[in-house]
């Protein structure tokens, strides 16, 4: 057994791993965009109250759920690059079966496995990218999920045109999901091989404890309400001003865009100021512009809310995943997952909140949920 990696080697997989991890990132923030920018199509095409789309939503949570013990023992076994491919693979699969739901039962299965599919490939594409950050001593999570960003922000705006274009959400995933394809197997080729060699504790799955249990919190609500954002800004503008179906994905667009420019200098502010008060500041601010969203007088002045949160929470989830992966593959799987699952748990709970109370008002809770986000994270020492 060798003990250590050749020089050869370890510049082949810088090399390979310096290209394949951008376009993984890029393609689950694609691959997220479009499904959220093209809810209120989804929503509308089989006539879903607020309430019966937060169930809709429900069931991506559960999926993601499903998910932690399922993504570590396949991350154990088949290792991040392989695990990557298949539940990258699933995840477009899933994507069209979404957008062809013929009813409102088989809708909620295919998110059911979305939120399955995405957890453990989102699990994966972090397990090699903290591994580099490990073999390679420096900081690369935000920028990584910067550009997650970028393809979110891309999936969002397609799904705007798509809409003023009038084309349906099925025919614009099928048109999406054979070229993404390719990107993705391209992507996989591109790995190290020694990435499905890699060492997992011999240790069933367990969710976070002690100081890991604030974290999986953190990214938890985090994600909680970056999820939220994504599925309801757009039927908040809807809903709330009568936005046109072309302007509705532009929340997502604004809240992806601000979150992309913030996460591209992230990694430089972390070594001068620090995870933990980075992150408590961001979700503050990332209150002030949703409760702005909420008093806003029009759709347009509401989107530059959306941005100011976008500014606000940029920084959490790349942190979170950084100091998670520290610890160990087992803690960066528990953690990731539980987080993940906030963003799938999260919109349902918006959902009922918009149904009982109106949809200002779900808004408002994100801010509200932001400053909860801003305490616990001054009390995170795992954030540094």
């Amino acid at each position: 057994m060798h003990t250590s990696v050749s020089a050869p080697r370890r510049i082949s997989f810088a090399l390979s791993n310096q290209f394949a991890l951008p376009v993984l990132f890029a393609l689950f923030g694609l691959i997220m965009g479009t499904w959220a920018g093209r809810i209120p199509a989804l929503a509308e095409r089989i006539q879903l109250s607020h309430a019966a789309l937060s169930m809709v939503l429900l069931c991506g949570g559960v999926g993601a759920v499903l998910s932690f013990p399922v993504s570590s023992f396949l991350m154990g076994r088949y290792g991040a690059r392989k695990l990557a491919l298949g539940s990258g693979m699933t995840l477009l699969a899933v994507l069209v079966a979404i957008g062809l739901a013929p009813n409102v039962s088989r809708l909620m299965m295919a998110v059911l496995m979305l939120g399955l599919a995405a957890s453990t490939f989102d699990v994966a594409i972090n397990s090699a990218a903290t591994r580099r950050e490990k073999q390679t001593g420096k900081a690369g999570l935000s920028t990584l999920h910067g550009i997650c960003c970028a393809g979110g922000l891309a999936g969002a705006t397609l799904g705007s045109l798509m809409a003023s274009l009038k084309i349906a959400p099925g025919t614009h995933f099928l048109m999406l999901a054979g070229p993404l394809v390719v990107v993705l197997w391209c992507a996989f080729a591109m790995m190290d091989e020694g990435d499905s060699a890699e060492a997992v504790e011999k240790k069933s799955f367990a969710l976070p404890r002690g100081p890991l249990a604030l974290l999986g919190l953190l990214g938890f609500m985090g994600s909680m309400a970056e999820g939220s954002i994504a599925d309801w800004g757009g039927v908040f503008l809807k809903a709330h001003f009568g936005a046109p179906a072309g302007m509705a994905p532009l929340a997502l667009s604004a809240f992806s865009l601000m979150m992309l420019l913030s996460r591209l200098v992230g990694d430089r502010l972390k070594g001068r100021f620090g995870a933990q008060r980075l992150v408590s500041l961001g979700a503050l601010v990332a209150a002030a512009g949703l409760f702005f969203a909420v008093a806003a007088p029009s759709a347009p002045v509401a989107l530059g809310g959306f941005a100011v949160a976008g500014v606000g929470l940029a920084l959490l989830f790349p942190f979170v995943f950084s100091a998670a992966g520290a610890q160990g593959p087992m803690a960066l799987a528990a953690v990731a997952s539980m987080a993940y699952s906030g963003s799938l748990i999260g919109p349902p709970i918006i959902g009922a909140v918009a149904h009982f109370v109106g949809m200002q008002a779900a808004i408002g809770y994100l801010g509200g949920l932001s400053i909860v986000i801003a305490l616990v994270a001054s009390r995170t020492r795992l954030l540094k």
